[in-house]
């Protein structure tokens, strides 16, 4: 009996070339991608040799994280935040020269509907913690100012927690805020000191990170994503030195040049850094 259009027969020594065979017929990178995919994916199957009760826990496991996303929480990202994924994508996608300010990943709180906000203003709508002064410039390489850039920032509360975790219990939008740098590239607003926290640990990824002895701690930090006409797209965090967990941030954000110290001030703290930005190449998007 014919085996139909393939030449192989599956069985376990076969399986990936099977699978890449019947899935070659299609032009494009999607089948070189899955075929890549599928086949690390039965290398480990071969090399663990899962028993199918193992392997239903992970297809539950799977549709736990599918059932807990939403328009507010998205754990598929956490998860790829968790084990790095996310990190190592921006690390490929985003190699800068020198002096530049490095990337990291946005998290899983982001919102892409934070309000502008003229400068100097309070982000803080609730008033609740140690008040925080944050100044900065957005330059390019050679020090030049970056005038009328786009600076989206958000960040947790003083208990380590962000808005969209805590729609009934903050308001909306607090703690995020929309600036504009001006024609000396500064900009200037006023916030609280942001805690560091626990990554959400109430969902399916973090109940299996957990059970792994896998450390959940985020030190204390503020988002920016920094964007303007010619220029490559900044996303990264603002860390504060002080925090003890530094060294193991679960989401591999911190680089030396991320870290500043939150200095006393008149009342409150204060913060200041210098965001660098490198010009988009040709037909790249910014």
């Amino acid at each position: 009996m014919s085996p139909g259009r393939s030449a192989l027969i599956f069985s376990e020594q076969t399986s990936s070339d099977v699978f890449i065979e019947r899935a070659g017929a299609s032009d494009g990178s999607l089948p070189r991608i899955m075929a890549a995919v599928v086949t690390h994916i039965h290398d480990i199957i071969k090399e663990l040799r899962p028993s199918r009760e193992d392997w239903q826990k992970l297809i539950e496991f799977l549709t736990e994280v599918g059932h807990a996303s939403d328009e507010r929480r998205q754990e598929w990202v956490l998860l790829s935040d968790l084990i790095g994924a996310s990190a190592l994508v921006e690390e490929i996608n985003s190699r800068r020269p020198k002096g530049a300010t490095p990337n990291t990943i946005r998290g899983p709180f982001y919102r892409s509907d934070a309000p502008a906000r003229a400068a100097g203003a309070n982000i803080s709508f609730d008033g609740i913690g140690e008040p925080l002064a944050v100044s900065g410039r957005v330059t390019d390489l050679d020090g030049l100012p970056v005038a009328n850039a786009e600076v989206v920032t958000w960040q947790a509360n003083a208990y380590g927690v962000y808005e969209n975790q805590q729609p009934d219990m903050q308001p909306e939008h607090n703690l995020r805020g929309v600036f504009r740098t001006d024609a000396n590239g500064s900009f200037h607003y006023q916030t609280v000191v942001p805690a560091g926290y626990g990554v959400p640990g109430d969902g399916p990824v973090g109940h299996l990170l957990a059970r792994a002895g896998y450390p959940l701690h985020r030190p204390a930090h503020i988002h920016f994503l920094v964007r303007a006409e010619g220029f490559e797209t900044i996303t990264t965090h603002i860390f504060d030195g002080s925090d003890p967990h530094l060294g193991e941030d679960a989401l591999f954000g911190v680089k030396p040049e991320l870290i500043r110290v939150f200095e006393p001030a008149e009342e409150g703290r204060k913060v200041e850094f210098t965001f660098v930005m490198v010009r988009a190449k040709p037909g790249r998007s910014a």
